[in-house]
C-alpha cells in the first residue's frame, strides 16, 4: 500500500553513549500507508532509532522529520505517534481497562469497539492489576493499545514477545486486517522474521548502527538463492559472484549467492546437475549481517537464527 510520499524523514543520524556508537551516521526514509520491519540484532540500535523518533531519546547529530517537523515537545507530532514496547511502564494499581481509557483520551483515531473486540481476542481479565499480570498478559495490554489507536504512525518495539505462538498469530491477522480498512504507517520490530515476512512490504536491517538493506520485501526475496550439489560444480558456478554463505558436508555443497538468476543461469544449473533452493527472508538478512560482520573484519562465526534480533 505504498504510496511513496515520507511520512519520516531521517538525514545523517548519529546516537553516541561515551564512546559507543550507537547509531552511526543513518538516513532513511519512511513512507506513508506502509508496513516496515526493522530488524537486525540485539544492540543493533533498533531501539535507539525508535526512541529517537518518537522524541524519547535525543539524537547527537543529525535531522529528524516526522510530518516534516521536529518532533521533540511538539504535540503536534506526538498526537499522530503510538511507540509501543515490551518493557512500557504502568502506575502500579493500574488496571487494563486505565490504561485504555488513557489511551483514548490521547489517541483521536481510538476505536473502542475495535478495543474491546482485542480485549476478548486475547481473553485479558478485566480485574487483573497491570502490575500482577503474566508477561502475555502485559504485552496484550501494548499490542491492544497499538492496534486500536490507528495511530497515524504506530512503532512496535518487539512488545509481542510475551505472547504465545496462537496469540501472536492473532495479533498478526488483527493487525493485517485493520491495516487493509484503515491504512497506516507501521514500524515492526521483530526477531521472528519469517512469523513477520508476510506482513512487512519494506525491510529495513540495521547493523552496528547502520542501515545496511533498505529494499522493498519483494525485491529481497529475489536477489538471493542456495545452490546446493557437488562441492566442485557449486564452485565453478559462485566463481566471481557474491557469496553470502558457505556449507559443505563431504563432497556436498550448498552455496547462498546474491543477485537474480538468469534463465541462462537456470539452464547451466540444471546442466550441471546443481539445485536451486529458495532463500527465507530470515536465512538473508542472517547471513547479510553475517557477512557485513566479517567484512568489519570480525571472525566469521556461524550465527544462530534465534538470536538475530
Amino acid at each position: 500500500m505504498t504510496t511513496g510520499m515520507p511520512v519520516i524523514e531521517v538525514k545523517g543520524l548519529t546516537k553516541r553513549y561515551r564512546d559507543v556508537v550507537a547509531v552511526d551516521d543513518v538516513s532513511f526514509t519512511i513512507e506513508k500507508n506502509t508496513i516496515y520491519g526493522l530488524l537486525g540484532r540485539n544492540g543493533a540500535g533498533k531501539t535507539t532509532v525508535m526512541s529517537i523518533l518518537t522524541a524519547q531519546n535525543f539524537a547527537t547529530s543529525g535531522d529528524v522529520r516526522v510530518f516534516g517537523m521536529n518532533p521533540y515537545e511538539n504535540a503536534k507530532v506526538l498526537s499522530r505517534l503510538c511507540f509501543v514496547r515490551e518493557s512500557q511502564k504502568y502506575p502500579d494499581d493500574a488496571l487494563a481497562k486505565h490504561a485504555f481509557a488513557t489511551a483514548r483520551l490521547f489517541f483521536p483515531n481510538w476505536d473502542q469497539d475495535f478495543a474491546d473486540q482485542l480485549i476478548e481476542d486475547f481473553q485479558l481479565p478485566a480485574k487483573t492489576r497491570i502490575k500482577k499480570m503474566s508477561r502475555g498478559q502485559l504485552s496484550a495490554v501494548g499490542v491492544i493499545i497499538g492496534l486500536a489507536a490507528r495511530a497515524e504512525v504506530t512503532f512496535f518495539d518487539e512488545p509481542y514477545l510475551g505472547l504465545d505462538a496462537v496469540a501472536r498469530q492473532i495479533f498478526y491477522d488483527r493487525l493485517l486486517e485493520d491495516y487493509t480498512e484503515h491504512p497506516r504507517t507501521v514500524i515492526l520490530s521483530s526477531h521472528l522474521i519469517d512469523e513477520v515476512s508476510n506482513l512487512i512490504e519494506r525491510v529495513l536491517v540495521i547493523d552496528r548502527g547502520r542501515i545496511i538493506m533498505d529494499e522493498a520485501t519483494d525485491s529481497v526475496r529475489d536477489r538471493a538463492a542456495n545452490i546446493v550439489g557437488d562441492a566442485s560444480a557449486v564452485d565453478a558456478f559462485v566463481a566471481g559472484r557474491q557469496v553470502i554463505h558457505r556449507e559443505r558436508l563431504g563432497n556436498v555443497a550448498s552455496v547462498t549467492v546474491l543477485g537474480a538468476l538468469s534463465l541462462a543461469d537456470r539452464e547451466r544449473l540444471d546442466a550441471a546437475g546443481l539445485d536451486v533452493a529458495p532463500v527465507s527472508l530470515q536465512q538473508l538478512i542472517v547471513r547479510t549481517t553475517t557477512a557485513h560482520g566479517q567484512d568489519a573484519g570480525e571472525a566469521a562465526s556461524t550465527l544462530d537464527e534465534g538470536a538475530l534480533r
